[in-house]
């Protein structure tokens, strides 16, 4: 399989991996966005999915910040309406 070198397509597979997490682990993100810990209750699984899109995507496109902007894109802003001391 080769990797992808499309940064849209890049970009589209780390929002996947992410909406994949946000989804299998519902309880743990409602609970890491109510308690400020999302990252520390989800850390497993987003260091898993980071593997993942880093052994789909080509270097240069993985090394740039396209998994981390989907993971705040999908996870903390889809997450705004739980309440929450941090907004």
């Amino acid at each position: 399989m080769s990797l992808i070198e499309n940064p849209d397509q890049a970009k589209r597979l780390a929002r996947a991996i992410i909406s994949d997490i946000a989804i299998y682990n519902r309880e743990k993100v409602e609970r890491g966005i109510r308690e400020d810990s999302i990252f520390q209750l989800l850390a497993d699984e987003i260091e898993e999915g980071r593997q993942h899109f880093l052994s789909r995507v080509a270097p240069e496109i993985a090394s740039g910040p396209t998994y981390d902007i989907a993971l705040v894109d999908v996870l903390i802003k889809r997450a705004g309406k739980i309440e929450s001391t941090i907004w």
